[in-house]
């Protein structure tokens, strides 16, 4: 049975905890209250994040990042993208020699424009071959309860992502490999702006029409700004890419589309960040940094630019919304 270390113990962290220990690894979660490492050795249960869900009892926690490491022959990294850096500067010295990293997050890191796979290579040092990205149309209440999904697992190793596919799969978690890792981060990052988007036009009373469109131009500049960084354009046909976004887009449970709602309605970041569990939606964070990428790489992003007034520039979203329909008219 392998031991593989889950660092950060939120909604996604801990479903794919479960997702692990189902597929019969031995489960080791960082989390950073002693309240919830309590909670799930005691009751093996998350109830903060996921109420209701039974985690397996090869699932254990501790507040101990060298005890959580000990021995783990995979981490994976479940905190939040901005996040990252600070916190694996403080783990990467527990690390066990010839350690696997797979990354949860998704996001593009403020101030160095990096993806999470090169916040990983440049901190820990390690080579590419031993950082897998995991992402795809994974809502976490969805995928704890047992439901039906499929995900991508990147990796430039390939021998090593087939290895990680085993450990991920049960009967209700289908993983698929790629070699793609730049393709799926990108996905992964820029899905977060478009669902705030669509939530933003959601709470504006708009309608299905609208949120088609809003998907599918969100597809097309993701793409953009993903194939000038190197990705396969393929890549945005699938999980990582429309499945990732479709999910985050549409979804009641999706923290992105649900905060962007609540500014469609009017509300300030503040209020919606209330009415939201007190958590800022990533796609909040990220959307300065993507569409500073972009800058840098000569790629038009007019949702991300739209994302980013509203939420950083006090843009109204009605006048935001009002002047992209207005922008000149062009080929597909």
């Amino acid at each position: 049975m392998a031991r593989i270390a889950v660092m950060g113990a939120g909604s996604w962290g801990t479903a794919v905890g479960k997702v692990l220990a189902d597929a019969g690894s031995e489960v080791v979660m960082w989390a950073r209250r002693e309240e919830a490492a309590a909670d799930i050795n005691e009751n093996h249960s998350n109830s903060k994040y996921l109420p209701d869900v039974v985690l397996p009892p090869t699932v254990t926690a501790s507040t101990d990042p060298a005890q959580v490491l000990d021995g783990a022959q995979e981490v994976v990294l479940a905190v939040p993208s901005q996040s990252l850096r600070a916190n694996l500067d403080n783990w990467v010295d527990l690390f066990t020699p010839g350690v696997g990293v797979i990354s949860l997050a998704k996001g593009i890191e403020t101030g160095t424009l990096k993806r999470i796979s090169e916040v990983v290579s440049e901190v820990a040092g390690l080579p590419d071959g031993q950082i897998a990205v995991l992402s795809g149309p994974n809502l976490a209440r969805e995928v704890a309860a047992g439901q039906p999904a499929a995900t991508v697992i990147a990796c430039s190793d390939e021998a090593r992502a087939t290895r990680l596919q085993d450990a991920f799969s049960t009967g209700y978690f289908r993983p698929y490999t790629n070699s793609d890792v730049i393709g799926c981060e990108i996905g992964g990052a820029t899905k977060n702006v478009i669902a705030l988007v669509c939530g933003i036009a959601s709470g504006m009373g708009l309608g299905d029409n609208t949120a088609a469109t809003l998907v599918t131009r969100g597809l097309a500049e993701s793409t953009r700004l993903g194939v000038a960084l190197g990705a396969n354009q393929m890549t945005f046909a699938g999980l990582a890419g429309l499945g990732d976004l479709v999910a985050t887009c549409t979804s009641p449970l999706s923290r992105n589309r649900t905060f962007g709602e609540r500014l469609g309605m009017g509300e300030n970041l503040e209020q919606a960040q209330a009415a939201t569990n007190g958590q800022v939606a990533e796609g909040v964070k990220s959307c300065s940094s993507i569409r500073e990428l972009s800058h840098r790489v000569g790629v038009e992003m007019p949702l991300t630019e739209a994302v980013h007034e509203i939420c950083h520039e006090g843009g109204n979203a009605v006048e935001v919304a009002v002047r992209l329909m207005s922008r000149s008219t062009k080929p597909e």
